[in-house]
């Protein structure tokens, strides 16, 4: 196993870890769940953007530029209905 396809696993984890830790912070009714949910969702997202950047240093993750256009297109359809 090499290290992209470590690194590609371990970020299909850390998103499928943020999909969790979300709902939980939702639908915690206690506060110190909450709170402790809340911590380590922000701890995953950090361990997300840090791999991110090391694929993306690596050329192993891809990031593309949108043309400002597109994006104020896209703002103007979701703004407009």
């Amino acid at each position: 196993m090499d290290d992209q396809l470590i690194l590609d696993n371990y970020l299909l984890i850390l998103k499928s870890t943020v999909e969790v830790y979300v709902h939980g912070t939702l639908e915690s009714s206690n506060l110190d769940v909450k709170s402790l949910l809340q911590e380590s969702l922000n701890e995953t997202l950090n361990h997300q953007k840090d791999t991110y950047q090391e694929m993306i240093k690596y050329g192993w993750y891809q990031v593309n530029n949108i043309d400002k256009n597109k994006i104020n297109e896209t703002l103007n359809k979701v703004t407009n209905k």
